[in-house]
């Protein structure tokens, strides 16, 4: 019990108040591991499963390059891509969806200090549901303890990386020239919403692939005291 509580923090646990007590209550003698070496393990998972992934997201192209979280366009403008393809203007219908994963590029920068905060919040109660729990569990957590705060962040950065990048320009021009159209109803969705919620989907699709491969997979433990410290719980 004692070594598989070690899965329950990826990427989740490491660095708040009660990790110390409960390192402390893992046995020094026979695992050739201090304590001090596991609570450096844990939090070095933690890096590996949330400020990495996230990192990744916050690059130039890390949701437009990434077919995993690519934001594509909401039901509402899938005919408005359509009809601008069929009469040549796909360079535009390209651009639009370019702008939309820029925003969520931005606003995805804001995610790891919520994170932090929920990590400090979580109770044993959290961690022994997480430990029950499936190979995303702690995604799982994160989401539903984050879920809020991540959209009130998100959001207002998305609106303003609309405006910075041209988005809000360019999707009024796509706009304006699809319902110019003959034959075609008017359209006016809520982008920025829409982003938010597209963006929040792709940060926990992510850091659930890292908490899988490191449950699960011996060679995501790509470094000695990740190696020492999640032996525990093989």
């Amino acid at each position: 019990m004692k070594k598989l509580l070690l899965i329950i923090l990826f990427p989740v646990f490491a660095g708040c108040a009660e990790l110390q007590d409960i390192a402390g209550q893992l046995p020094q003698g026979g695992y050739g591991i201090s304590n001090a070496e596991i609570a450096s393990g844990l939090r070095q998972a933690l890096d590996f499963g949330i400020d990495k992934q996230v990192t990744k997201l916050t690059q130039e192209d890390g949701f437009f390059k990434n077919e995993l979280v690519r934001i594509n366009l909401p039901p509402e403008l899938q005919k408005v891509d359509k009809t601008l393809r069929d009469v040549g203007l796909s360079s535009l219908a390209d651009e639009g969806l370019k702008v939309l994963n820029r925003a969520a590029e931005d606003a995805v920068k804001e995610a790891t200090p919520i994170f932090v905060t929920a990590v400090k919040e979580i109770t044993f109660t959290d961690a022994r549901n997480i430990l029950l729990g499936d190979d995303t569990a702690a995604t799982t957590y994160l989401n539903n303890k984050t879920a809020t705060p991540l959209y009130s962040k998100f959001n207002p950065v998305i609106q303003t990386s609309l405006d910075r990048v041209g988005a809000t320009q360019v999707w009024t021009n796509i706009i304006d020239r699809y319902n110019a159209l003959p034959l075609t109803s008017n359209v006016n969705p809520d982008l920025a919403d829409y982003v938010t919620q597209q963006a929040m989907e792709g940060v926990f699709t992510m850091i659930a692939l890292e908490e899988k491969e490191i449950r699960n997979n011996l060679g995501a433990r790509s470094t000695q005291l990740l190696q020492r410290v999640f032996a525990l719980q093989d």
